[in-house]
């Protein structure tokens, strides 16, 4: 399974070093940077939650909150601000922003890992995010529910569309396992002669096309399918 990705953004680069160097050992995959500008030059959909410092630069983090919130492709990213700023006037201000939590400093790395962990939780895990019921997005595989696409790193992937709609029901509901009597009636409902074997070729093609995401599509023997994280 690929490690969740954060990003910490903080004007404080001993600080950065820190959390880095905590979340990567607490199994995380994490970049920094060290002003909103940087942080916002950087293709922000692959992460799944971002720390964010408020008092920085030319954009704040409050700005910079905004920013993402707005934009469709980051605004369903998990974002925990982590600040001085700890009046209760701000605390509001960021939440009502959108922010998922607030931690003032100074603070303990255990206390910011519990507090990831609990965001992450009631964000599906932070794998898969749903943006305004348009895209569903795990890491590098995005899914545009509109434009009926599949991108793996941003290349446009050719699915039929039973495999499209497999992948679209599997990725709704991670963890969930479909038997092939449920994805025969949801994918194939209009047609009556189909069999089990069908769901088997269909699953075996669309891991073919989704690679190295194939691994994520997992049968569970004698059950079904679903789509692990």
């Amino acid at each position: 399974m690929e490690k969740k990705r954060i990003l910490v953004v903080d004007d404080e680069e001993s600080l950065c070093e820190i959390l880095k160097f905590n979340l990567e050992k607490a199994g995380y995959e994490v970049d920094t940077a060290l002003s909103g500008e940087d942080a916002l030059s950087m293709d922000l959909s692959g992460y799944c939650l971002i720390l964010l410092d408020i008092m920085m630069g030319d954009i704040s983090g409050f700005q910079m909150v905004g920013i993402i919130k707005k934009n469709k492709n980051t605004a369903s990213i998990p974002v925990i601000f982590c600040t001085a700023r700890s009046a209760e006037d701000d605390i509001v201000c960021g939440l009502n922003l959108g922010a998922d939590d607030y931690i003032a400093k100074p603070f303990s790395i255990k206390e910011v890992l519990a507090r990831i962990e609990a965001v992450l939780r009631r964000s599906n895990s932070g794998d898969i995010c749903e943006q305004e019921d348009e895209a569903l997005q795990y890491h590098k595989l995005k899914l545009n529910m509109v434009s009926k696409k599949v991108f793996v790193d941003d290349t446009d992937i050719s699915l039929t569309k039973k495999e499209f709609e497999i992948l679209l029901l599997l990725m709704r509901k991670p963890g969930k396992v479909f038997s092939r009597e449920e994805l025969l009636k949801t994918v194939w409902s209009d047609e009556v002669f189909v069999t089990d074997r069908t769901v088997d070729v269909h699953i075996t093609r669309l891991r073919k096309k989704i690679a190295p995401y194939d691994r994520n599509v997992v049968a569970r023997l004698g059950y079904g399918y679903c789509f692990d994280m």
